[in-house]
């Protein structure tokens, strides 16, 4: 069976490292909102700027960092972006035990963080095309993918819960640990890994571009990175008026919060262990087309919840659905834009999606905030519900990989 394959002693310590730092995230889910509200008494507006600026100023910060990491070796960059990660968010409790913290630290750190987020997403993606077989991949994005959804369905309610009961930066240093810990499994892989494609004495303003270049040209990236831009921005976006709803206006408590996210994933659990057998049985194009498709049914139902159980109920079956179709979609996305990517420019493609990506959900949360701010959050996600619905005629019908993908045309950057 695919997904019982070893991949190898050295995948295993990059797995571990990456299911400990997602489970630290998943124990800090919504750590800053929830600051803000609960602590800082930030209204709705605020809550979605907070969610907007790291974003987008992180996304401008890591920029750069895209050809920087290409012409580097990409263990030392994920090891040296976990360690910023777990410095900057320490400065959080250390600021609220002394009375210091402010939304304008909130910010600063959501944009360091957020850059050394996409640093390490295009360190790691190359690192991994150059770990595991071709025939591997979708294997070992499918255990991430498992992974991700196993951390999101405990982190939210033992965050919730270490939230209401030690205290409110509890999460946040539980999250910065974890990257601390990430970075020692990292430097436990060992071994060795190929030499970067050239060494780049200076940066040239080609680099920049040559990450957003090959993915606008590639007949089967482009539609799919714009279905990214649009899908993942009004999801997104959305995430802090849903937290507004459900904690000030409909009278949730922290842990029903987390404890509404958390349970849904396991739809994400059941989803991602079942793509490789649908990959196989369907093929891969029909499984990415449809499972895309589905997926951009389920938002707008949040705009009718109600109060009470029956409202966590209803919350919980909305995402369950929603999980269940993104965690096949993810995994077989992520394995064909690997596939898709030449070695030598792998981190600034990824770079480049990861930038837009966040630029992407930046302006459409900040947009959202506004709009929430004038009509109110249930009428906000309504209209991003409406919206959604226009993502599938994104998607490809057809395959439109090119024949004979090249895995060795030489950098133009």
């Amino acid at each position: 069976m695919m997904r019982r394959r070893s991949l190898g002693p050295r995948f295993r310590w990059l797995w571990t490292a990456y299911a400990v730092s997602t489970l630290g995230t998943w124990l800090g889910f919504g750590a800053f909102p929830l600051l803000a509200i609960l602590v800082l008494h930030s209204g709705p507006t605020a809550v979605s700027v907070l969610a907007a600026v790291g974003p987008a100023v992180g996304a401008l910060v890591a920029v750069p960092l895209g050809p920087w990491i290409e012409f580097r070796p990409k263990r030392p960059v994920m090891v040296l972006m976990d360690v910023v990660r777990f410095a900057a968010l320490m400065t959080v409790p250390v600021a609220y035990a002394l009375g210091w913290l402010g939304f304008t630290q909130l910010l600063l750190v959501s944009v360091i963080v957020a850059s050394a987020d996409i640093a390490f997403t295009a360190a790691s993606g190359a690192f991994l095309k150059a770990l595991v077989p071709p025939e591997d991949l979708l294997v070992a994005n499918g255990r991430f993918e498992s992974t991700t959804w196993t951390a999101t369905a405990l982190g939210p309610p033992l965050g919730g819960a270490a939230f209401g009961l030690l205290g409110p930066v509890t999460t946040v240093v539980a999250n910065a640990v974890s990257f601390l810990l990430s970075a020692l499994g990292i430097r436990a892989i060992g071994g060795t890994e190929p030499p970067p494609a050239r060494t780049a004495s200076r940066l040239r303003a080609s680099d920049l571009a040559a990450g957003w270049r090959f993915l606008l040209t590639h007949p089967g990236l482009r539609p799919l990175l714009l279905n990214t831009l649009l899908f993942n921005g009004l999801i997104m976006g959305t995430e802090p008026l849903l937290a507004v709803l459900m904690l000030g206006q409909l009278g949730f408590t922290p842990w029903q919060y987390g404890l509404a996210f958390a349970v849904p994933c396991l739809g994400g659990l059941v989803g991602s262990r079942l793509t490789p057998r649908l990959v196989a049985r369907f093929g891969r194009h029909k499984v990415l087309w449809t499972s895309g498709v589905l997926r951009a049914f389920w938002l707008l139902g949040l705009a009718f919840l109600p109060a009470g159980p029956g409202g966590l109920a209803f919350v919980m079956a909305i995402e369950f659905g929603l999980i269940f179709f993104c965690s096949v979609y993810n995994p077989v996305l992520a394995t064909y834009r690997l596939d898709q990517i030449p070695a030598d420019r792998v981190a600034r493609a990824l770079s480049a999606w990861s930038v837009s990506t966040r630029a992407s959900i930046a302006a459409m949360t900040a947009l959202w905030g506004v709009l929430a701010g004038v009509m109110g959050p249930r009428v906000a996600i309504g209209v991003a519900g409406v919206l959604i619905l226009a993502t599938p005629f994104l998607l490809p019908r057809r395959d439109r990989t090119p024949a004979q993908p090249s895995r060795t045309v030489p950098s133009t950057g």
